[in-house]
């Protein structure tokens, strides 16, 4: 009689967890973050060159806003499908919500951008200027393509990372500058291109580039994946909705964190300096926390392994020390001028600023990975509802100390700021550590 096999999720190594394999797991989603970063820049060096650069750099930045509000909720999806999609009745499941939501999300843009609706969000409740709502209109009918792309794109990268294919994700994103730079690049040529037009057209030609190549790639492992049958009681509605809502509402939180930084930094003593510098110290600040922010889905990926809890905290405790280490080697060195006044182009005064304000800042980094090992541990055991309380308390904590620093108004803004975000991340931190206590048993 031949026998029957049931074909089930492949068995981790026996071996313990080493370190190369984390690093090896690590840093192409490092490199994909960090790329990312590179995005923004990419887009504002091209339309400043253009015709009315003023104009379109504003239409850009609130439609580039208004498209993340609308996708927040499928932000989550790559820490999500990187939990879930362990067998191939649970990829179906969450692919039919990452479908439908992002049917309804799209929807809702088009119903913003195309309908009257959209003089009432940018007239009266956005209140942008008068100027540039009517390349906005546009701007913001070309992102249409935005967050069903980045739905697509997440929920498979999560099954990539899942199954050990990490590298994928860093050529998806090489793949999106790409395209970005390709469309930048014909619109600064041609030159008589909004550049609105070539701003939106080039993020969203990248987005479709990098789902239409992480779909490519995820196919022959989703063939694999059919034959994996769940180990487990079946996953249900009730029990995503109940892993992923907490999710969805922590980037929701995280996008209420710039306005109100920007609404701080105006009220408060050198406003103008301050709200110059912000961006360019906040990207700086984000190349090295993307880092560690990559570091979540590892830990979700990784931590079933044989003795994974300590060799994921040591390699935990080598990333941040590096970082912090990196970021006052900048600090304290003309690596600051370098970066500020050689490669930003910040005038001497606010080069000095933004070096300045660094030292307030220099555990950011750091926290991120930490938050990233208590998040991903949190998530691994579908224990999401301490990952949306650590973001609330992290705004809370946040908003009180830009309030404080708005009633004393003795202290430069920019340093203000900086101390705000560096202690509510410190409290994001020990409140995602202490809801994960006795979550990874031994």
């Amino acid at each position: 009689m031949q026998e029957t096999r049931v074909v089930t999720a492949p068995s981790v190594s026996q071996a313990p967890l080493s370190l190369r394999r984390i690093f090896r797991a690590w840093w192409p989603l490092a490199a994909s973050w960090m790329l990312m970063g590179l995005e923004l820049p990419a887009v504002s060096a091209v339309v400043s060159r253009l015709a009315e650069p003023q104009i379109h750099l504003a239409a850009y930045g609130v439609v580039f806003a208004l498209s993340m509000i609308i996708e927040s909720p499928i932000i989550m999806l790559l820490a999500a499908s990187t939990a879930l999609s362990r067998d191939w009745d649970s990829y179906l499941k969450v692919r039919r919500f990452m479908m439908q939501a992002g049917a309804l999300l799209t929807a809702l843009h088009v119903v913003i951008a195309f309908t009257p609706l959209y003089d009432f969000v940018f007239g009266t409740l956005i209140g942008a200027p008068t100027e540039i709502i009517e390349p906005a209109r546009w701007g913001l009918m070309l992102m249409t393509p935005w967050t069903w792309s980045i739905a697509y794109r997440r929920f498979h990268q999560g099954v990539l990372i899942r199954f050990g294919y990490s590298n994928a994700v860093g050529v998806g994103t090489a793949v999106r500058l790409s395209a970005n730079i390709l469309v930048l690049s014909v619109g600064y040529l041609v030159g008589t291109v909004p550049g609105i037009i070539v701003a939106t057209s080039a993020v969203s030609m990248g987005v479709m580039s990098e789902a239409l190549f992480v779909g490519l790639r995820v196919r022959p492992l989703l063939k694999r994946l059919r034959q994996i049958a769940p180990d487990g009681d079946p996953l249900t509605l009730r029990d995503f909705l109940g892993f992923y809502v907490p999710l969805a509402m922590t980037p929701l939180l995280m996008l209420l964190v710039q306005p109100i930084g920007s609404a701080a930094l105006s009220r408060m003593p050198g406003a103008l300096e301050s709200l110059a510098v912000w961006p360019v110290v906040s990207g700086l600040l984000f190349l090295l926390r993307s880092t560690g922010i990559a570091y979540n889905e590892v830990v979700v990926a990784l931590l079933g392994e044989p003795k994974a809890e300590e060799s994921l905290k040591r390699f935990a405790r080598i990333l941040s020390f590096t970082l912090t280490a990196m970021l006052l080697l900048i600090a304290a060195t003309p690596l600051a001028k370098l970066w500020f006044e050689g490669l930003s182009g910040l005038p001497g005064e606010l080069a000095s600023l933004a070096q300045s304000s660094l030292w307030f800042a220099l555990f950011l980094p750091a926290f991120s990975v930490w938050q990233s090992w208590y998040q991903g541990s949190l998530v691994y055991f579908r224990k999401t509802r301490g990952v949306t309380e650590a973001m609330a308390l992290f705004l809370i904590v946040t908003s009180a100390i830009l309030w404080a620093g708005v009633l004393w108004r003795q202290v430069t803004g920019l340093y203000v700021a900086h101390v705000a975000f560096a202690l509510g991340g410190f409290a994001q931190m020990l409140w995602l550590a202490y809801r994960s206590r006795g979550v990874v048993p031994p």
